[in-house]
């Protein structure tokens, strides 16, 4: 219907990091199934859950909160410092591999294990997941490094 509105193109990124952030909480609280086609540390690692999505979940949770509050702040310092925390190409491959690892640890959790496809979607979406978190927090430094000089 090509309708904009403001309350429109406010609503949508908020719209979009409370999915993700309550996806990534819901994740946290089950263990990841038991990866049966893997040996060693590495499904010795991933099952359980234990540490590493709860841990994964705080980093990219912490980042959206600090990110929404660098924004407007830079936003009330003016054009230029507003242009430091412009969206990067950074952003985009964080958001990409954080809803490929999304989708994969849904379909894991879902109980679907036809031919070994759950094993698969757990051990690629916690790979993907670390990657989106790698980026996250090398995103942020990148922001905080534009917006440096406005804070010192």
């Amino acid at each position: 219907m090509k309708i904009t509105s403001a309350f429109g193109a406010f609503l949508d990124p908020v719209a979009d990091k409370l999915m993700v952030a309550t996806v990534l909480i819901l994740l946290s609280t089950r263990a990841l199934p038991l990866i049966t086609t893997l040996t060693g540390g590495v499904a010795a690692m991933l099952s359980g859950n234990t540490w590493l999505m709860p841990v994964m979940t705080c980093l990219i949770i912490g980042r959206e909160i600090t990110m929404s509050a660098l924004r407007e702040w830079a936003a009330a310092l003016g054009p230029q410092a507003h242009s430091a925390v412009a969206v990067s190409w950074m952003g985009k491959w964080k958001t990409a591999t954080q809803m490929i690892a999304l989708t994969a640890l849904l379909l894991a959790h879902s109980g679907v294990n036809c031919g070994g496809v759950g094993d698969v979607a757990a051990f690629g979406g916690v790979i993907f997941l670390f990657i989106a978190s790698v980026l996250t927090v090398w995103s942020l430094f990148g922001y905080f490094a534009g917006l440096w000089k406005f804070m010192v």
